[in-house]
């Protein structure tokens, strides 16, 4: 299993995300000045991308960047936000990430899941 999983839910039809284009990038210095492509990939039919990135990362920063407008444009809607990027701390080298997200036209939420 990738280090780093993702989950994106559209909480306004209450259904899973499919086929959102995703980005797993690393800071390229403690700033968080520059980033780094880590690995990119599609959200399934269940919403998530469960490949996303090696088995094993070192400590530091990353962001997964959410193309949020790509997936409003398959739904003929126009999105908000067209691009979602969370960024988060990866302190413990051994534990799993896993960074979801609710989404819908207007708002986004995320938290650290299991």
């Amino acid at each position: 299993m990738s280090h780093v999983t993702t989950h994106i839910l559209d909480a306004s039809l209450g259904l899973p995300a499919r086929e959102v284009p995703v980005r797993l990038e690393a800071a390229a210095d403690r700033e968080r000045t520059s980033w780094k492509p880590v690995a990119e990939g599609r959200t399934n039919d269940d919403g998530r991308v469960p490949d996303l990135g090696p088995d094993q990362l070192e400590a530091g920063f990353y962001r997964i960047v959410f193309d949020t407008g790509a997936y409003f444009d398959s739904l003929g809607q126009r999105a908000f936000y067209p691009e979602v990027t969370v960024v988060f701390d990866l302190a413990e080298e051994d534990r799993h990430y896993h960074v979801p997200i609710l989404l819908n036209r207007y708002s986004y939420t995320t938290y650290r899941g299991s």
